[in-house]
């Protein structure tokens, strides 16, 4: 009797007043309602967790390898001789004896040179004529493909450039595939040091005419730099994937230079290289840099980045380098941080032989300078060679620049030097010329921690989800507490009523207006470029915030509710607005992550916790109290921090380079300028994300509640 009496209490407690049985709620509806119930705590912890696991990220690099079998770098003896050398130090002599037998600028004297002896190799030689490139924002070329490079409307015939392309065709290929090597080169004011790049070239060039182990063509440009390194590579590649049948204006100009015969082509580019000579290295050993970063972040396939460390390091005895935050090394926090992971390192491998946790402080600090590079590299979106105009046409590319530790003039050293330089890149080539399909083994996704050591996406991109994790949780959670709910258990029972609360409309109002300002924003450097004469950069940024200004001001004025004075008098509570903020910034950080992570990433850490703390600071200064004037504080200070020019000077000073005045204006203009130049797309983040949160947190920290 007993038993049935319990089981009909319990059928009685199952069934709702209406009668109807009462649905028992899932476990992740319940873990969700426990998450949002505890929101605060879980926002510390997880925006901790977000930062903590970005400065453990130097611990959890991996050793890199190589991906693909094919690629067997190394396996093969080198077939440069002496005799290939010695045609490259004949080049470089003849064009040095040239240009100091004529005066600068006699037309394309120096072209033909090269041409020569390509075609005395048993090349096909081409000549490509191109227009340097104007730097003028358009909306409507932003998202436009990488042949949309558009000439300059008249462009007299003495402001051009010319490039020189040498084909050699495969013995065993049947041109369908190609390998790349550009040598930018200025043929007008090239320095002792740039001409050495042809060198190596043409010594590797001489030895792969001869071979019969090629199976892909290999073509050598040789990019006319005067007008940049990028320019002349991308204007290459754009008449090689996207030929134009239009005859140019250039054709009528007059010159020394035979292009009757037109523009040559290969087969499908499988990978470039880019080789320059750059300077004397400041090592008591020759120097190779590598750059990998293209546009909106874009990496080539690890395995390339792979073969050229393995065979510059173990082959051919270079000093490989990738780019590093200089200022860091000498960060006493950073160092400190780093002694602690090494001591914490020590006890793990004492507990536990096999926990390989810890490395020294020395490699913590080398692999967190050069993280942040690779961090700030990707995030900026603009390539950092002329190997980024390979990528916008997915083709897997590096620039390498090469340092020597002798002067220009020293020739004993320079043979030695050719001999090395070509070796590697004839490895490289070779390398490359056995793989049957284009690098898909390895990843794309990484960052660099020093030219042999990375981090996959799988473990980079777990901070980003531990910063941005509190953003829902809080966003329900200031929902909830702003439709006045009792309690989070009833708002589940009487889901139905609570939807039929509509104040999130007034501040969904309010979020659309001013991202709505942020776009119109982004596209007014369009209309302040069309204003006729020179204007300095400070000049046009005081046009660009004097227009923005007024635009808010007409925004808060006809738009109902959006500016903070007045959001009281149509009903929005602070707390709606925060909820909607924080999904905006959400959704905005989510989609910036799949286009370039490393900008997502350094806008959650400035995003993230500005959305989280900011509350109306009237309250809090009215009350008094010490916690609430630490409140009120730390609000004000990361909506400070927050805004994009603030960030920017931060920056600048961090490495050195402190701005004030006007002159910040002219300075973030013209990074500003850089970004829609390479169509980065953090400048639309900055513009339609960024500046308009940062909009709606100042309207919440201003609030009239």
């Amino acid at each position: 009797m007993a038993t049935e009496h319990r089981e009909k209490e319990e059928e009685e407690e199952a069934k709702t007043d209406g009668g109807s049985p009462k649905i028992k709620p899932r476990p992740i509806v319940q873990l969700g309602i426990f998450l949002i119930s505890h929101s605060p705590v879980f926002s510390v912890v997880f925006s901790a967790s977000g930062v903590m696991a970005l400065l453990l990220l130097p611990l959890l690099a991996k050793n890199t390898y190589i991906s693909e079998n094919a690629l067997m770098p190394g396996s093969a003896r080198s077939m440069l001789s002496h005799r290939d050398v010695s045609d490259g130090s004949k080049l470089v002599n003849d064009i040095k004896n040239f240009r100091l037998n004529h005066d600068e600028g006699q037309g394309v004297e120096v072209q033909r040179v090269i041409g020569k002896y390509m075609l005395d190799t048993g090349a096909e030689v081409s000549y490509q004529k191109f227009q340097p490139e104007g730097n003028h924002f358009h909306p409507l070329h932003f998202f436009s493909g990488p042949a949309s490079f558009s000439n300059l409307g008249n462009v007299s015939c003495d402001s051009y450039g010319v490039n020189v392309a040498g084909i050699i065709r495969a013995p065993r290929g049947d041109g369908k595939e190609s390998i790349v090597l550009v040598t930018p080169f200025d043929f007008i004011n090239g320095g002792d040091y740039e001409v050495l790049s042809l060198g190596i070239a043409s010594s590797l060039f001489s030895l792969l005419a001869r071979v019969t182990w090629l199976s892909k063509d290999i073509v050598w440009l040789v990019a006319d730099s005067r007008y940049g390194d990028y320019r002349p590579v991308a204007a290459w590649l754009s008449e090689y994937h996207t030929p134009s049948f239009e005859v140019s204006d250039l054709s009528k100009c007059e010159d020394e230079v035979n292009i009757s015969d037109g523009f040559r082509r290969a087969g499908t580019v499988a990978a470039a290289l880019v080789v320059k000579v750059d300077g004397r290295s400041e090592r008591f050993e020759d120097t190779l840099s590598i750059y990998a970063e293209a546009s909106n972040g874009q990496m080539p396939n690890l395995d390339l980045i792979n073969v050229v460390n393995y065979l510059a390091v173990h082959r051919q005895g270079f000093y490989v380098k990738v780019e590093k935050v200089v200022t860091l090394l000498s960060s006493s926090w950073l160092k400190t941080l780093g002694e602690i992971f090494e001591a914490v390192g020590k006890v793990a491998r004492t507990s536990n032989p096999d926990w390989k946790f810890g490395i020294p402080a020395a490699d913590y600090l080398e692999g967190s300078a050069t993280l942040a590079s690779s961090l700030y590299s990707q995030a900026l979106g603009i390539p950092t060679g002329p190997h980024g105009a390979f990528r916008d046409y997915q083709v897997d590319a590096i620039t390498l620049k090469v340092s020597p530790r002798f002067p220009p003039d020293n020739k004993g050293r320079q043979h030695e030097f050719f001999l090395r330089g070509a070796q590697l890149l004839e490895g490289t080539i070779r390398s490359v010329n056995n793989l049957l399909e284009k690098f898909h083994q390895s990843f794309f996704l990484y960052l660099l921690t020093s030219p042999g050591k990375f981090i996959s996406v799988g473990v980079y991109m777990i901070a980003f989800a531990l910063l941005v994790a509190p953003l829902p949780m809080v966003a329900a959670s200031l929902y909830i507490d702003g439709c006045n709910t009792k309690t989070l258990t009833n708002a589940t029972d009487n889901s139905a009523e609570n939807m039929k609360s509509w104040k999130w409309l007034h501040a969904a109002k309010q979020v659309f207006a001013l991202h709505l300002l942020g776009f119109i924003v982004t596209l007014l450097p369009y209309f302040i470029c069309q204003v006729p004469g020179e204007q300095s950069p400070t000049n046009l940024s005081i046009i660009w915030a004097t227009t923005s200004s007024s635009l808010l001001l007409v925004t808060f004025v006809t738009v109902p509710g959006c500016s903070p004075f007045s959001s009281r008098l149509h009903g929005t509570d602070w707390s709606v607005l925060k909820s909607v903020t924080i999904s905006a910034a959400f959704i905005g950080l989510c989609l910036m992550s799949i286009i370039n992570f490393a900008t997502a990433e350094i806008g959650a850490l400035l995003l993230v916790p500005m959305c989280l703390m900011v509350r109306p600071i009237r309250p809090d200064l009215r009350s008094r109290r010490v916690k609430s004037l630490l409140r009120a504080l730390c609000s004000m200070v990361l909506v400070t921090i927050g805004f994009p020019v603030m960030f920017f000077a931060i920056s600048k000073g961090l490495i050195g380079e402190g701005l004030v005045g006007l002159s910040l204006g002219g300075e973030f203009w013209t990074w500003l300028e850089s970004l829609w130049a390479w169509k980065s797309a953090t400048y639309l983040y900055i513009g339609m994300v960024h500046l308009p949160c940062w909009l709606l947190c100042l309207c919440i920290l201003f609030h009239t509640s």
